[in-house]
């Protein structure tokens, strides 16, 4: 499978159970590797991010939806940070969501990767 520098590829990872998942992504020759840790439903303790890119972070929402305690996400964020990954706070789930919101220690996290081959002159 030949992978164009315009393919970006992730895993879904929700709790520690799932971090098995990381490994077959970094076998994968994308040019932009990120975890989607959504809906996160536990707590992640060790993430390791060698060759990854980007996290995204969020919460179950809808009906039915399963709470997600604070100190998870900051403890993911702290390891993004540390490991110089991205990180990208998408919203913290519930019923309503947009009630909700985003922010997380009173800001948003938008980071995205940016690879210089994939920006237009």
């Amino acid at each position: 499978l030949s992978w164009t520098k315009n393919i970006w590829m992730g895993v879904t990872v929700e709790n520690e159970e799932s971090t098995s998942r990381i490994d077959f992504l970094r076998d994968v020759d994308a040019n932009v590797k990120f975890l989607s840790i959504e809906p996160l439903i536990g707590e992640i303790n060790n993430l390791n991010l060698e060759n990854i890119d980007w996290v995204i972070v969020g919460g179950e929402s809808g009906p039915g939806a399963r709470p997600m305690k604070e100190e998870w996400v900051v403890k993911i964020k702290e390891q993004c940070l540390t490991q110089k990954t991205h990180f990208f706070f998408k919203q913290w789930g519930g019923v309503n969501k947009k009630k909700n919101g985003r922010l997380l220690e009173g800001q948003t996290w938008d980071e995205m990767p940016i690879r210089e081959e994939l920006i237009l002159n």
